[in-house]
This record gives C-alpha cells, sequence and structure tokens, in this order.
C-alpha cells in the first residue's frame, strides 16, 4: 500500500488562514477555550503550527457530543465505541456521548449557535465543505498513532492548501465504495457449465454486467415477479460511476477545478445507456429510491437476486435475510448460517467497452466506483479541543477499526486493519490503488452536483417505461442531456460564488 508522504513545511501559521470569511455570523473560529503560551511549540501538520488549537494538555471534567453514523448506533459500535473510551479516560472525567442529532447535520448552522457537536464523522465531501467558513479544526495529523497506516488516497480526501501550506482537516476512519450483494441461493443449478465461461469457479453474471443484463431478462421473462439487477437509479453515488467508467468526471484537474464539470465527457453517454439498459429490466420503482430503500427485505424474500450499496450496510442485509429464515421455522442460530452461505458480497462487474449489454463476447473494462472516505472532524466550536483529538485517536485506533468492520461490515482506512479484515476490504483497497475507485470531490462546489445529475439519472431510468415520447433513444439525445447537466451545476456553482 502506498504511503502518505509530506514535506513539513517551516512556518507558524493559524488556522485562521484557512478562511478569508470574517465575523462570527459567517463561521469566524472561536479562540481555543485553553491557549499555548507564547513561542510553546505545537504539533504540526503539513506545515501548520496548531498549538494555538491542541496543547497537549487534556480539559477535564467535560462531557464531548459525538455526531455518529445511524447504522453505526444502531448496531450497537458505537455505544461500544464511547463506553471504552470513557472508561479510559475516566480518570479525567472526560465524557463522550451521542450528540442525539440527525446524522446529516449541518455544522455551519448548528454550531455557531452552540447545538452542534464536537465531534463529527461523515464522508469527506460533506466534512470538508466546513472548511470555507472555519467551522473544523485542522488535525494534527502526523501526531497520530494512525497517520502511518493510513493510505495517500485516504488522507488527500481530507487535504487542503492556503498560502502553500497543506492542512488536514479530518481522520479516515473507512472508505466507501460500491460493492455487489447477490443470492448465492438463487443462481440457476445450471451455473458451473453453463454460466462460467472461463472456468474460474465464478459466476459470469456476478463478474461482467453483461452477462447480469442476461441473467436479469431469464428472470423477468419467466413471469414470477422477481428481478435480477436492482437499483435506484437516481442515486449518483452509484450511477456516476458508470459515466466514470468511460471518460467522465466530476471536476477537472483530479476534480479540484470546479471551472470544468465533466459528467458528459469522454465517452459518457455510453455508461448512460449502460443504465437505460438496465433500467429496462426493472421496474419503476428503479426511478426514485424505492429500491434503495426496500432493498434490504426485497433480497432477503427472493424478489431480488442482486443490488449493489456499499459494504457497511452488509448486517442489514444479513439481518433481513436471518429474519426470514427464522419465520421458515430456523433457529437463530441456523438462520445466521444459512443467511451468512446465502448473502454474498463481492466485487462490482466489468463493463462492455462498447457500452452496449447486449453485446456478445464483450471486450470488458473495470467499473470505475465513486468512492468517500468517511472520516472524523472536530468542530471549531469545541471548548475541548484536546479531549476532543483524544477521542479521534481512541476512534481510530487498530481495536476500534478492527470492531467498526466486524459490527458494520466497513473498510478500515488503516492498513494493518483492512489486512487483516481481509475478503470485501482488499478487493475495496486494491480498486483504489488501482484508480477504480473515485473519491468524491472534497471541495464544497461539490454540493451542487446532486440535484442536476440525479434529475438526469431519475429521468434517464424513466425512459425505460416511456413509450412514444422517450427522450433517449439515440446516443446524440443522451450526450445532449449529459451536456444539461454539465451545465446546470456549472451554473449552480458559479451563482453561488456570484451571491
Amino acid at each position: 500500500m502506498k504511503r502518505f508522504l509530506c514535506t513539513l513545511l517551516t512556518g507558524t501559521m493559524c488556522v485562521g488562514l484557512l478562511s478569508g470569511c470574517g465575523g462570527k455570523e459567517n463561521g469566524d473560529t472561536p479562540e481555543p477555550s485553553s491557549p499555548t503560551q507564547t513561542g510553546q511549540e505545537g504539533q504540526t501538520t503539513q506545515g501548520a503550527d496548531l498549538s494555538n488549537i491542541y496543547n497537549g494538555e487534556l480539559e477535564q471534567n467535560v462531557t464531548i457530543r459525538v455526531l455518529e453514523n445511524d447504522t453505526a448506533i444502531a448496531e450497537g459500535y458505537f455505544q461500544e465505541l464511547i463506553n471504552a473510551f470513557n472508561e479510559k479516560y475516566a480518570e479525567y472525567g472526560i465524557v463522550a456521548v451521542d450528540a442525539n442529532m440527525d446524522q446529516y447535520s449541518n455544522l455551519a448552522d448548528d454550531g455557531p449557535y452552540g447545538y452542534g457537536p464536537d465531534v463529527l464523522y461523515q464522508a469527506n465531501d460533506s466534512l470538508m465543505k466546513y472548511v470555507e467558513g472555519k467551522h473544523i479544526y485542522p488535525i494534527p495529523a502526523q501526531s497520530l498513532e494512525s497517520y502511518g497506516q493510513i493510505s495517500q488516497a485516504a488522507w488527500e480526501a481530507y487535504q487542503t492548501t492556503v498560502n502553500g501550506a497543506e492542512y488536514t482537516m479530518g481522520v479516515p476512519v473507512n472508505v466507501q465504495s460500491s460493492m455487489l450483494y447477490y443470492r448465492k441461493d438463487m443462481l440457476p443449478e445450471n451455473w458451473e457449465t453453463e454460466w462460467d465461461k472461463n472456468g474460474n469457479k465464478i459466476p459470469d453474471m456476478v463478474e461482467n454486467w453483461s452477462d447480469m443484463y442476461r441473467y436479469s431478462k431469464e428472470i423477468v421473462d419467466k413471469g414470477e415477479g422477481k428481478f435480477g439487477y436492482m437499483r435506484s437509479m437516481d442515486d449518483v453515488y452509484f450511477s456516476a460511476g458508470y459515466l466514470f467508467s468511460y471518460g467522465a468526471y466530476v471536476f477537472g484537474d483530479n476534480n479540484t477545478n470546479a471551472d470544468d464539470v465533466g459528467f458528459s465527457k469522454g465517452n459518457a453517454q455510453l455508461g448512460a445507456n449502460v443504465i437505460l439498459q438496465q433500467a429496462s429490466l426493472m421496474n419503476e420503482d428503479c426511478i426514485d429510491n424505492s429500491i434503495t430503500v426496500n432493498a434490504y427485505s426485497k433480497l432477503a424474500d427472493g424478489t431480488y437476486f442482486a443490488t449493489m450499496t456499499t459494504p457497511d450496510v452488509y448486517s442489514l442485509f444479513l439481518k433481513e435475510l436471518v429474519l426470514v429464515y427464522e419465520k421458515e421455522g430456523m433457529s437463530k442460530e441456523e438462520a445466521t448460517a444459512k443467511a451468512e452461505e446465502n448473502l454474498v458480497i463481492t466485487d462490482v462487474p466489468k463493463l462492455p467497452a462498447s457500452g452496449d449489454l447486449t453485446e456478445e463476447n464483450p471486450e470488458l473494462i473495470p467499473l470505475k466506483a465513486m468512492g468517500g472516505i468517511n472520516g472524523y472532524a472536530i468542530s471549531a466550536y469545541t471548548k475541548s479541543p484536546n479531549a476532543c483529538l483524544a477521542f479521534v485517536e481512541f476512534a481510530t485506533s487498530y481495536d476500534m477499526a478492527m470492531k467498526r468492520n466486524q459490527y458494520l461490515g466497513t473498510v478500515p482506512a488503516r492498513e494493518d486493519a483492512a489486512q487483516t479484515a481481509g475478503g470485501v476490504s482488499e478487493i475495496i483497497y486494491k480498486n483504489l490503488d488501482e484508480g477504480n475507485v473515485v473519491v468524491m470531490p472534497s471541495i464544497r462546489a461539490v454540493e451542487q452536483v446532486w440535484t442536476p445529475a440525479g434529475t438526469f439519472f431519475q429521468d434517464l431510468a424513466k425512459d425505460a417505461f416511456r413509450t412514444s415520447d422517450k427522450k433517449y433513444s439515440s446516443a446524440e439525445q443522451i450526450q445532449k442531456g449529459l451536456e444539461a447537466v454539465d451545465k446546470q451545476i456549472y451554473d449552480a456553482i458559479h451563482t453561488l460564488a456570484a451571491e
């Protein structure tokens, strides 16, 4: 695994350099609760002296409010995390608690009024939007035990440069990207002789989208109300990968230049055509988020053969399948064992280079899936930055990375934990290293991407159910639709900037 190597830049740049915004109503960073004495040597993070924030002395008898992922809370991981942390730091009177807020709460709205969390866990695009308004503190990354274990690509998702100095604004916890979920017991009985052309003991329909399309058609044509591959197509996180695979991108210059919007670039229309073809074998639930919501139960009851989503929700699929088997009369242990055998999570299939799922014996290319780096950031409104840093250090330790993986199936951002976890973690790390995971941009402009792109994908999926009024019946029409998306995103970004 490649390591993140950086050169320490000299100087004592303070956090105020992170934004030109002024005034508290604009999210001005408050003074640290425990400023250091003049001249005290502080921890550094890519050129920034952060001793005015972190003085190395834990604040005592304080409560840290932590905003965590809803799934981590529901599955019990978060409770175990804070219990372990609170036990370790009991002598200091430091207590971590659930911030008891929606996982998508906006720190920029809540923080200035004292309602925000002290520590927050979100994806890189969500956390990095807080940089411009100085709503989060830089992190002394090199002082952390996890620093040398986290990959370059993961750290880069949390970096920003101001006046030539690099700052790290969050600590990676896990890597998110697309994975294929399918039911092993719904494979055809003859798959080993008829659906394994290369003889590698892996069913063809889970290795490439062309065979998945063919198998989905067989299932639908039986008229039993069942489907093969199913996915909500309006979800940009999953649908955009088809465009990326044929040369599209979000922003230019490695996702840093919002003047260059690239959903229509390269041969992106080929990827859009794949989406259109897939939707033709689904029902109208694929137009909106219906499949996103019902995939857990529909995969469990056998209505769906396969879907695509992130690895951190494996436990939710498993739970639903266990319930189905228990209703059939199995004990909890028997149901769990059978569910673990039949619920398979694997790499996403490859695409035909032509973009035509009906092509016989196509040349195959990797799917470049959109991904994200989930991590922790520290609120600039906290009165306990040192205690918060201690929490982040504890939460990103090897032991907690492994527990998160065991509870949730997440892919650790730590290489040592990922290697121990194996399986899915190894797959995603390989894809990340080979450039087949496209990490979401870490600039504020990405906020303007989701609505225009999602609306287009929704309209594209809807076209599979139109009759005489089809909008995307040719490559030219698809290309025109993609170009309109680029323009809408560009206009939204620059209208916002003008305001």
